[in-house]
């Protein structure tokens, strides 16, 4: 009997073992590959597995792309601070053919795969402040980010398309309209850090009809931008929606909040609200009109599972 289950244990652990693909990704050549882009095109397509990729620590200057037909890649850095995913391109910079990337186009890392998942990494636009400069462009429905920092200057983080999107505990700077796109996303426990020279941290463009765009939970908003010279954000399409709980406004923030992108129009359908924050950036009664404070029973929708419905990120 003892011998019987020993080898239905050893049984166990060769299936869970094969039903994960490990890689390792180092420079210093001790691992399976020394770029993150090998480790990338030697992952399966249409897996319905994981794959799990270790990228040790160092700085990689990569241009990289997650095609649709990767699923389930789920990268682990050593470190955030010390396994960097890197490039430097920006959106009026000439390709090639000499042709401008434009801002989308301009990502150091575009992820188009579902399922994927990022911890202990550090993605960054390293072009400085020349405009629009993505460090990533997201688009995979499932998309799931921990302990992950996002650097960049003018729209740092892409949420595109009508993809789902997680961040916990993530570290996000940016100057102007760093978080921005269509997608359902939700920063929990994130801190987000406005540099200066910036004046917008969002620029959602939900779609129409749907009943959550961005929602920061229990964040931190911080930065080196002067006091009152940021707003939360701004409709970068006029049904956006970007609500706020429980967070820790700095003092960068604007007493009245939110813009309406120099169109009144946009305050009729844009929906910005608040709910319970603290901080020298929480202003409550100097909102613009058009905002919105919460109940306590509307910001009990606000919750991950009733956002994400049947995703458990």
């Amino acid at each position: 009997m003892k011998k019987y289950l020993l080898f239905v244990v050893g049984l166990v652990i060769t299936l869970v073992s094969f039903s994960q693909r490990k890689i390792v990704v180092a420079q210093d050549k001790t691992g399976d590959y020394t770029t993150v882009k090998e480790a990338l095109d030697a992952a399966p397509d249409s897996a319905d597995t994981e794959t799990i990729i270790y990228i040790r620590k160092g700085v990689y200057k990569e241009r990289l792309t997650l095609p649709a037909t990767k699923s389930k890649i789920h990268l682990i850095g050593d470190d955030a601070a010390t396994t960097k995913l890197t490039f430097d391109n920006y959106a009026s910079k000439k390709d090639a053919a000499g042709k401008a990337f434009g801002t989308s186009g301009s990502a150091s890392f575009f992820i188009y795969g579902s399922d994927f998942t990022a911890e202990n990494i550090t993605f960054e636009n390293s072009s400085g402040p020349v405009g629009q400069a993505l460090a990533v462009y997201v688009a995979g429905d499932r998309s799931k980010f921990i302990k992950c920092r996002f650097l960049g200057f003018q729209d740092t983080i892409y949420t595109h398309k009508r993809s789902r999107q997680y961040y916990e505990e993530c570290y996000i700077e940016g100057a102007t309209d760093f978080i921005f796109g269509p997608a359902v996303a939700v920063f929990n426990k994130c801190t987000v850090f406005c540099k200066k020279g910036g004046q917008y941290l969002t620029a959602a463009s939900t779609d129409e009809g749907a009943k959550f765009g961005y929602v920061f939970l229990n964040c931190k908003v911080t930065g080196d931008a002067p006091s009152s010279s940021c707003y939360l954000g701004r409709p970068w399409k006029p049904f956006a929606k970007v609500v706020f709980i429980k967070s820790t406004l700095g003092p960068q923030i604007k007493p009245e909040g939110w813009h309406n992108w120099n169109n009144a129009s946009n305050e009729k359908t844009a929906y910005y609200a608040e709910y319970k924050n603290k901080g020298k950036g929480f202003k409550p009664k100097e909102r613009v009109q058009w905002s919105h404070q919460l109940t306590k029973e509307e910001a009990q929708e606000y919750t991950v599972a009733n956002i994400f419905k049947d995703w458990k990120p």
